[in-house]
C-alpha cells in the first residue's frame, strides 16, 4: 500500500517529511485558490528532494502544466478539475509524467464516463466531492468503490486520518486495485504543514500484517 502525503509547502517539514515517514509520493498543489498553493520562486527548494513528487493541477494549460513539471521534477500529475479525454490525451503526448486523474465523489460514480481516460491513466484517484477541490477532511462512501469495474489501479482520498489505516487495508482485501492512499488536511497542524508524528503512526498501522483484523 502506497503512501502520498499531499499538499507540503514548508522547507523543514518536507525534510522531516522525506527522512523520517519516507512517503512513497509527496503532492505540490498548483491550484492557487488553495491554502496550500506553491509559488514558482518554491521550485528551488524542492526540485533536489528526494522523493517521487506528484503536481496537483485543477483545470490548469497544457502549457503550464509542463513547465511545471520541468521546474519541479514532477514524476506525476494528478488533474483535480473537469478536464476532458482529449485534454488528457494530449498531455499524455507530451510528458513521461504519469497522469492521475482525480474523481470527486458525491451519492455515486458513473463507471462509463470514466473508460475513455483509461488508456491515458497510471492512476484513477477518488475524493470527496467539495467546490474547494479537495481538503475537505470529509469521507465519502467507501462501498462505492466495492464495484469499480476497471483493472487500473487507484488511491483513496477524502477525510483519512490515523485511524482510518485498517478501514483502507480492509477495503484493499475487497477491491485489490487500491493501490494507495492520499493523506493531507487530517494530518496537519496547519495548512501545508503537516503533523509528522501523525503520519508515522499511520504508516505503522498500515504496514501491520494484521492490521485489517483488529
Amino acid at each position: 500500500m502506497e503512501v502520498k502525503v499531499c499538499g507540503m509547502r514548508e522547507r523543514e517539514n518536507i525534510l522531516r517529511l522525506v527522512s523520517e515517514v519516507k512517503p512513497d509520493w509527496m503532492g505540490l498543489i498548483f491550484y492557487p485558490k488553495s491554502q496550500r498553493f506553491v509559488a514558482d520562486e518554491f521550485a528551488s527548494q524542492v526540485a533536489g528532494v528526494d522523493v517521487k513528487k506528484v503536481g496537483v493541477f485543477v483545470n490548469e494549460s497544457l502549457t503550464e502544466i509542463l513547465k511545471k513539471i520541468e521546474m519541479f521534477q514532477l514524476s506525476a500529475v494528478q488533474l483535480h478539475g473537469s478536464e476532458t479525454v482529449g485534454f488528457v490525451e494530449e498531455l499524455s503526448q507530451k510528458t513521461k509524467a504519469e497522469i492521475w486523474k482525480v474523481v470527486s465523489v458525491r451519492e455515486a460514480i458513473d463507471w462509463e464516463s470514466l473508460r475513455g481516460y483509461l488508456p491515458f491513466l497510471s492512476k484513477f484517484l477518488f475524493d470527496t466531492a467539495t467546490s474547494e477541490h479537495g481538503g475537505s477532511g470529509r469521507k465519502f462512501d467507501w462501498e462505492i468503490l466495492e464495484s469499480y469495474p476497471f483493472e487500473t489501479g487507484f488511491f483513496l482520498s477524502g477525510g483519512l486520518d490515523e485511524g482510518s489505516a485498517a478501514e483502507v487495508l480492509a477495503l484493499a482485501e475487497k477491491v485489490p486495485q487500491l493501490e494507495g492512499v492520499d493523506l493531507n488536511s487530517k494530518f496537519e497542524d496547519a495548512p501545508g504543514l503537516k503533523n509528522i508524528e501523525k503520519l508515522k503512526n499511520f504508516k505503522i498501522v498500515l504496514a501491520l500484517p494484521d492490521a485489517n483484523n483488529q
